[in-house]
């Protein structure tokens, strides 16, 4: 990897992996009133004193502390990002947005190109840090625009143009979210 991050040599070795956002459906969070004597699949238990006046999981909190480690290792991570037929970054047009098409690895990128029927030809591609294509590639794209990671694979995710993903200038307003 070069100095500045944008793959010209991939000395870094293996992409890493990140966590699937479906995990987080898998997460050890209990639903909310639910305490440990009448969760599902085991016997009840004695709870310690003072245990029931605990406060409730607040499973937004935890979806948004979730993200942003996701968000930190996708910008830690070299990815995979193919060029089209006119030496562009491939990119994809869906609702007014659009998007880098990113790959963790060779193998997500194989199955990419299996789905698009589009095996005969050749990929070339770019290793570049997930930060370098939110900080400066996302920006230099006419309109909003993200990241699409190991797009159409059932473990792909979505960095979108929002403020804290992608520069603020080039962020679209959500409008009373109350995310600012």
């Amino acid at each position: 990897m070069d100095e500045y991050g944008d793959g010209t040599r991939n000395d870094a070795g293996e992409p890493h992996q990140v966590l699937r956002l479906a995990e987080l459906a898998d997460s050890p969070v209990p639903a909310p009133g639910r305490t440990p004597e009448t969760a599902p699949g085991g016997p009840p238990t004695a709870l310690p004193p003072g245990s029931l006046e605990r406060e409730p999981v607040d499973v937004e909190a935890v979806a948004r502390r979730e993200f942003a480690r996701l968000l930190g290792e996708f910008r830690r991570t070299a990815v995979l990002v193919p060029f089209d037929d006119h030496g562009s970054l491939w990119t994809a047009d869906f609702n007014g947005v659009r998007w880098i098409c990113a790959f963790s690895d060779e193998e997500a990128l194989a199955r990419f190109a299996v789905a698009r029927g589009d095996t005969g030809r050749e990929w070339a591609y770019r290793t570049i840090l997930g930060a370098r294509l939110l900080d400066v590639m996302v920006p230099m794209l006419p309109g909003p625009g993200g990241v699409a990671l190991d797009a159409g694979s059932a473990d792909g995710r979505v960095f979108p143009p929002v403020a804290g993903i992608v520069p603020d200038e080039v962020a679209v307003d959500l409008g009373g979210t109350g995310t600012q």
